[in-house]
């Protein structure tokens, strides 16, 4: 099984799902998406994986969303996935992939059915 974890080393929840998983003898490859963001494609498969919406990953409590107005219902779903490309900082987090499904470790424990 070929597991990913969108992770950020500074968020509690992200730290805590990839103990999950190392703690299952499971080793993901990691992507820091701070450093290395999912390409507008990437990021628009996931949200399918997801089975969401943008506005259902998007951070509404970051800096960017309120300075870019992400807020207003007048957007669409291709603006807010390119402000995510563009601003990693308003993706929900930690995402974690595997076998072509993807959920948001919040809580951490919602990654078990995965492993």
């Amino acid at each position: 099984m070929t597991i990913t974890i969108f992770h950020n080393p500074s968020c509690s929840k992200s730290t805590r799902c990839l103990e999950i998983l190392l703690n299952a003898g499971i080793q993901p490859t990691i992507i820091e998406y701070l450093q290395t963001p999912p390409t507008y494609g990437e990021l628009k498969d996931i949200i399918t994986q997801l089975n969401m919406t943008p506005r259902d990953v998007i951070r509404t409590n970051e800096e960017p969303y309120s300075n870019l107005n992400l807020g207003s219902k007048t957007l669409s779903d291709e603006q807010l996935i390119s402000a995510m490309v563009d601003n990693p900082i308003l993706i929900q987090r930690p995402i974690i992939l595997a076998n072509g499904i993807a959920v948001i470790g919040r809580p951490p424990e919602s990654i078990l059915d995965l492993v």
